[in-house]
């Protein structure tokens, strides 16, 4: 009986056996000869391991139906329109880097408060910014656009014409007094003679930009404005702002351009309550708010702002509210929530539009959030959204106290798109906080039923809580398994009604930091900003070609996978395309013998030496003593280059010579282990490069992430004991059936001694994985882990025989889904990147991927892949089995590595009944049986609390009730200034 195992010499047979039904329908096009190719992938898995003198059977049952499978599909291909699976990588080809917009206006400066000096919202947080963007030479690189004021009309679209007459009533009074009173109406506001005019110009600027960015103008941008927006509701000035000017941006898009989905990112760390409001119904705004709460004893004090709030009506699961219930959170709490929830719900939701809210006040140093964000931390934030909606983002200022550490940040902001790589964290990444954990598996748990992505936790039913509470399951691993949902309130009486007295007060309301505090922060900052290297090549890539490695070849079979073709294919492509002139090529050189021995034996290397001047006979006897290889006389030379150029890359990358590097080279190298050729591969390229760069460079962290359909065996075996090369792979494994078979490609194989936990192998168990599932690889597993790790030097080996297309892989990966995972790697190591071919061998597959990759380290953008989009933001009640087993691996993955990754943290079970497919009631899930929940309310009220807009009878006792969204705030608990300056 045929082996139901995919093998290389089994591959070859199967296009042998198929050549004459190929051949006869030659006439098709090339898209229908690739898709012919994947349907005859059956056959090649049914097909025998045998040797090759078993081509001349009589095929097997198994080997016939596949191939009349294979038949029957190329006969509907000859009357079913052709869709071109690369064709958004064709589209591509056209797409460069476009223009970054900048707008401001310097009259902005002129809004201040009259009667307080002290005030915090003052002119110096545009003007330092101002200064610092000139001062690294940012504004010159951008397209600078010209201010203008909003309209009535455009205005009117959200607020109400008595909020904006009482605004416009304002302007050029000079009665300071009048002023002051009037603003005593609102809590934490100002009103300068030149507010309405200058809110107009913030207002009207953010749809200037977005209208560029739509139009195609420019590719991306930021609007450096003030006053904020993000707090002002339909008829209410609100925390520093007047008009929403993200708000009425989105409105305008969607109202201008019909646009269906965008995305609302406020990273400010005050709630941006009135974007909320404005939206809370709608399904085609996105709101992701991260801020800070502390169970409602944050400004504004709202229960709105939790966790609980995600939408209504059809807007229901379109809010997302990730509340902070602790100071100090940092670096690594942010990322973690762009890794875990944001990025995997932004791509499933494919916004057209990405709008940024970006305020500054989570920065280190800034005494309203009392958060610990570095600047450099925020272009990690904005790097991996960089590549969505068509590119299309623009990133509005709101607040931010710290001058210094509001400066750098929307600097390094502006510098990130402008395509500059991220800088990389001078200090270590702390975890994860206890809180942070918390708040994001609550978010997890009350959106699961909307979102495909968010199926990763397991879920525990109140049984087992029940044995927890008894005592029949372990109390330690039993708390750290099974999440409780819990909501506290501590924002203090909730008022229905605000008293027609109410008065705020207007002076002296700043935050006032110790000088102790206040020096730390400095000293801090000074230091952060001295050792973050912002200084790159101008040079983006080198490139690593050379085609002397094309002489390397099957001499036995002409249609061997792999083949000389695969490099001289993508080499054109890359020509096509025009590339090549816009990267520096490197001089071609050959792998010493000692360099080669950095990971190989010296018999293995003479082993290969001596093959020159074999016989094609020999050679074939000798290939035949390994597992998948064939020999040829120029083997040595060519395996020594393809070697060579890769450590070329490696000298020109670590010497700033050029930012990153695409190495086209051939024959592969993953397989191929320290004392022999394996898999088509006969030196290791990818780990000779590492332990060259470890003893060249002194680099103590090298990240090799190996996303070839295939375990890389051989990298694995060289590095497995040690610590200084973090090996990640992600690969088809088919419980150990799949090529190179056996159990070290399983994710329980960690590495050895003192390299346990620098192995991580994310093994799939199905075919068919696609951008979906490798995206969730990347976002759960891979990215957190590499953060932790803090490369120096990133290594791809990319093979991209997961590609969809490929007659091996049986994968869906698209090509510009290795641009994506391109660019979000690039983000480490300072942007010090080298993209290595290994394996593909369907030509077009492998030249669109790597071509793909190539425009994306040169700042292109590329298009993100329409069978992600169809995939997963379609029904969803839809799982397909390729995806329910990507969630069982990456479980166990995660699982298995959290012993080791401390970024690992959100594993734990949820409670049951919050699922795709069995969708939450929004109205009702938090009155689910305390004991499977444990909510509690920290007061006298009821937490059960559905809505947006909350209140109550003034007690926090009575029966809280709904308002509807877009009204005014009911709480009015504290003010901004006055909570921030008792704790």
């Amino acid at each position: 009986m045929s082996s139901p195992i995919v093998t290389r010499r089994g591959a070859q047979q199967a296009k042998i056996q198929t050549r004459a039904m190929l051949k006869s329908k030659s006439t098709l096009n090339s898209t229908a000869s690739t898709a012919t190719a994947t349907a005859t992938n059956a056959a090649i898995a049914l097909s025998s391991n045998s040797s090759s003198s078993c081509a001349s059977r009589k095929p097997s049952p198994a080997l016939q139906e596949a191939k009349r499978r294979a038949r029957n599909m190329l006969k509907a291909q000859s009357t079913d329109p052709v869709v071109d699976i690369f064709q958004n990588a064709m589209n591509a080809k056209n797409m460069q880097r476009g223009a970054t917009a900048l707008i401001y206006d310097d009259s902005m400066s002129e809004h201040r408060c009259l009667w307080d000096e002290t005030h915090q919202e003052r002119p110096e947080r545009f003007t330092r910014t101002m200064e610092r963007c000139r001062e690294l030479k940012l504004v010159d690189r951008c397209l600078q656009l010209k201010s203008r004021l909003a309209t009535k009309e455009e205005i009117l679209k959200l607020h109400s014409m008595e909020h904006y007459e009482r605004l416009e009533q304002t302007s050029g009074v000079q009665n300071d007094e009048a002023l002051e009173e009037l603003s005593s109406h609102y809590d934490a506001i100002f009103i300068h003679p030149s507010t309405f005019k200058l809110s107009l110009l913030a207002s009207g600027s953010t749809i200037e930009l977005v209208d560029q960015l739509l139009l195609g103008k420019a590719q991306n941008g930021m609007a450096i404005i003030r006053p904020p927006g993000h707090h002002a509701m339909k008829s209410e000035f609100n925390g520093y702002c007047y008009f929403n000017n993200v708000a009425l941006a989105a409105q305008h898009a969607i109202d201008a351009y019909q646009l269906q989905r965008i995305l609302i990112i406020d990273y400010d760390v005050h709630h941006g309550q009135g974007t909320q409001r404005f939206f809370y119904n709608d399904p085609r705004v996105l709101y992701f708010s991260i801020h800070r709460y502390e169970h409602g004893s944050f400004w504004p004090n709202l229960p709105e702002s939790d966790f609980h709030a995600i939408g209504s009506g059809a807007g229901t699961g379109y809010n997302f509210n990730v509340p902070l219930n602790a100071k100090g959170m940092g670096n690594g709490d942010y990322l973690a929530i762009f890794q875990q929830l944001l990025v995997p719900v932004a791509l499933e939701f494919q916004p057209e539009l990405i709008l940024v809210s970006a305020g500054y006040d989570a920065a280190l140093g800034c005494p309203e959030g009392e958060m610990e964000v570095t600047p450099a931390c925020y272009p990690h934030l904005l790097n991996p959204l960089l590549p969505l909606a068509n590119a299309r983002i623009a990133v509005i200022l709101e607040g931010g106290y710290c001058v210094d550490s509001l400066s750098e940040g929307a600097a390094l902001t502006l510098r990130a798109l402008l395509g500059d790589p991220c800088p990389a964290l001078v200090e270590p990444l702390l975890l994860p906080s206890p809180e942070l954990r918390t708040a994001l598996l609550n978010c997890i748990y009350v959106h699961r039923p909307y979102w495909r992505c968010l199926q990763l936790q397991q879920t525990y039913t109140p049984g087992e809580l029940e044995q927890l509470q008894h005592g029949a399951m372990d109390a330690t691993d039993g708390a750290q398994q099974l999440h409780c949902v819990q909501r506290i309130w501590l924002g203090g009486p909730i008022q229905t009604v605000p008293a027609v007295d109410q008065r705020y007060p207007t002076r002296g309301t700043s935050v006032q930091l110790s000088a102790t505090v206040v020096a730390s922060n400095t000293a801090r900052l000074r230091l952060l900003r001295t050792e973050t290297q912002l200084g790159v090549p101008a040079m983006r890539v080198c490139y690593a070609y050379d085609a002397q490695m094309l002489l390397h070849c099957n001499l036995h079979d002409v249609t061997h996978p792999e083949q000389p073709q695969r490099i001289r294919q993508i080499h054109q492509m890359h020509t096509d395309y025009q590339l090549v002139e816009r990267m520096k090529p490197l001089q071609p050189r050959t792998a010493t013998t000692d360099e080669v021995c950095l990971a190989h034996t010296r018999a293995h290397v003479n082993t290969v030496r001596r093959l020159a001047g074999r016989k094609p006979d020999e050679l074939q006897q000798l290939g035949a003593d390994y597992n998948s290889v064939y020999l040829h006389p120029s083997t040595f030379d060519c395996a020594t280059l393809a070697a060579g150029a890769v450590l070329q890359a490696v000298d020109s990358v670590m010497r700033g010579e050029t930012r990153s590097g695409i190495c086209n080279v051939r024959p592969p190298g993953h397989h191929a282990e320290s004392d022999h050729p394996h898999g088509f591969c006969i030196f290791n390229n990818v780990a000779i490069a590492a332990q060259y760069a470890i003893r060249e460079y002194q680099l103590e962290r090298i990240l090799i992430v190996d996303w070839d359909v295939h375990h890389g065996n051989g990298t694995q075996h060289i590095f497995e004991s040690n610590p200084k090369v973090l090996y990640i792979s992600v690969h088809r494994y088919e419980n150990g059936a799949f090529f190179p078979k056996g159990p070290d490609g399983n994710y329980d194989v960690c590495g050895k001694n003192a390299g346990c936990g620098f192995n991580v192998n994310i093994p799939w168990n199905k075919k068919g994985m696609g951008d979906v599932e490798y995206a969730l690889a990347f976002q759960q597993l891979i990215l957190p882990i590499a953060y932790e790790f803090n490369p120096q030097l990133v290594l791809v080996s990319a093979g991209f025989d997961a590609a969809i297309g490929d007659p091996l892989g049986g994968c869906k990966v698209t090509p510009e889904g290795y641009g994506l995972f391109t660019h979000w790697l690039s983000a480490l190591a300072g942007g010090r990147i080298i993209v290595c071919l290994e394996g593909g061998y369907n030509v077009n597959s492998i030249s669109y991927a790597m071509t793909m990759c190539t425009k994306t380290l040169l700042g292109d953008p590329v298009p993100i892949s329409s069978t992600s989009a169809s995939s997963s933001s379609s029904a969803l009640g839809s799982q397909t089995v390729a995806f329910q087993s990507c969630v069982e691996t990456l479980q166990l993955c995660v699982e298995q590595q959290r012993k080791h990754w401390k970024s690992l943290v959100f594993n734990s079970k949820l409670p049951q009944g919050s699922t795709l497919g069995e969708k939450n009631n929004n109205e009702d899930f938090l009155a689910v049986a305390l004991e499977q929940l444990n909510i509690t309310s920290q007061g006298d009220g009821d937490a059960s609390v559905p809505a947006a807009n909350i209140h109550d009878d003034g007690d926090g006792g009575g029966q809280q009730q709904i308002s509807a969204s877009g009204t005014k705030p009911k709480v009015k608990v504290k003010t901004q200034i006055k909570h921030a300056s008792e704790q």
